[in-house]
């Protein structure tokens, strides 16, 4: 009897791993365990392995990019590049370029230059080809500024190669 009580406590080894779903910082009230897999691995040896995982409902407090004004203009832009055909790359090239430029600001001017707006156009009523409402429009700045890269350097790659070898375009 002695024995077989020893061998039942040797032979008992139990090892937990859990992943964990969710943040801290966001809080897991509302969190549970959800069970995966259990096994028991050789005979003789009694090892037992159980997996969890744990998630929760709770989610990450993001501020939404679109709600602001940059993240505006930039999706404008994506959606104007993407009925060009370009490129997700190009869209890319073209936000490298038009950060460094403006910021996405499509009130940005450039006291020393007189440069005006997303596209930082000199002088900024060229722009008024496009639109009456080129100093308030990102759409109409934005437009302008696309027809203006395609025509110049025939794409934003381009336009923002250019820019890196000579810091304008």
């Amino acid at each position: 009897m002695d024995s077989h009580r020893a061998l039942r406590a040797a032979a008992v080894t139990v090892v937990a791993t859990s992943a964990v779903v969710g943040s801290a910082a966001t809080g897991t009230t509302g969190a549970t365990r959800t069970p995966v897999a259990e096994r028991t691995v050789a005979a003789g040896t009694a090892e037992r392995i159980h997996l969890a995982t744990w998630s929760t409902r709770a989610r990450p407090g993001t501020r939404s990019l679109a709600r602001t004004t940059k993240g505006r203009n930039k999706a404008i832009a994506f959606r104007l590049v993407s009925r060009r055909a370009w490129s997700h790359d190009q869209f890319r090239c073209l936000d490298s370029l038009w950060t460094r430029e403006s910021n996405w600001n499509h009130r940005a001017y450039n006291r020393y230059s007189g440069a005006y707006g997303i596209p930082q156009a000199l002088p900024g009523s060229k722009m008024g080809g496009s639109g009456g409402d080129w100093r308030s429009s990102p759409v109409t700045q934005i437009r302008w500024g696309l027809r203006y890269i395609k025509q110049r350097y025939g794409s934003p790659c381009g336009a923002w190669g250019h820019f890196r070898s000579t810091n304008w375009y």
